[in-house]
């Protein structure tokens, strides 16, 4: 079962959500990269970082100007975190008619107000998903992470069709226009060609729609699996 969250503030909880995501590249998180990430001034941060590696058990490890990186028992306590909120977003999703592009800030309000067993009976009620409706993995009871073989869709190839198994942003107004294009987890496209000028994809989400043209941005962010 998962970690008791219980007795760690809405500020902790943020902190280690947010150094979770950000080292999720193997490397230490920057003090300036949670500044950015969470608003709030580095000198905050630092003092921050030096209560969680105090706490015990220790939250993280941080050692001035290398970063901060989380130690077994803060990594245990942020995916806890982080399955409360993605439950809570399919949730909103699939039982309130929520949109994908409304949901990051309620879970994100909610993710602190629900406890680990109400968590457990959502993950029940919600027949014990893997996936977010971004496509994002949720740990599960054990905080274990499903796999997902993906890569992004600008590395595709031309002639290509792939499945759109992730969608790695919290944007509205981006949300909206890739839904707009039909743009969503498990939808299925063809890439056309890609342009190695300006990098931009383009795409056909199915035989009889129209030809979209993708910026590097936007198709760096869209994690897919090949298919045929």
């Amino acid at each position: 079962m998962g970690e008791d969250k219980g007795n760690l503030s809405e500020s902790i909880q943020d902190y280690i959500k947010a150094i979770y995501e950000l080292s999720l590249s193997g490397e230490p998180t920057s003090t300036n990269q949670l500044a950015e990430r969470l608003k709030v001034q580095p000198a905050s941060v630092t003092g921050m970082l030096k209560r969680l590696a105090s706490m015990d058990p220790p939250l993280v490890i941080y050692h001035k100007h290398h970063g901060v990186q989380l130690t077994e028992a803060g990594r245990r306590a942020s995916l806890q975190v982080i399955r409360q909120h993605r439950l809570i977003e399919l949730f909103l999703v699939e039982v309130l008619g929520y949109s994908w592009d409304e949901i990051h800030d309620e879970a994100e309000r909610l993710e602190h107000a629900v406890s680990p067993r109400f968590g457990e009976r959502l993950a029940r009620l919600l027949g014990e998903p893997d996936f977010d409706p971004h496509g994002d993995p949720i740990p599960n009871r054990d905080l274990h992470l499903p796999e997902l073989q993906t890569i992004p869709l600008s590395e595709v190839p031309p002639g290509t069709r792939a499945r759109i198994r992730r969608v790695i942003t919290n944007n509205p107004a981006l949300l909206r226009y890739l839904a707009e294009m039909g743009i969503q987890p498990g939808a299925e496209l063809e890439v056309l060609t890609q342009i190695p000028f300006d990098r931009t994809t383009h795409i056909r989400v199915d035989e009889n729609a129209a030809e979209r043209v993708l910026g590097p941005e936007i198709s760096g962010l869209l994690q897919v699996e090949t298919v045929g």
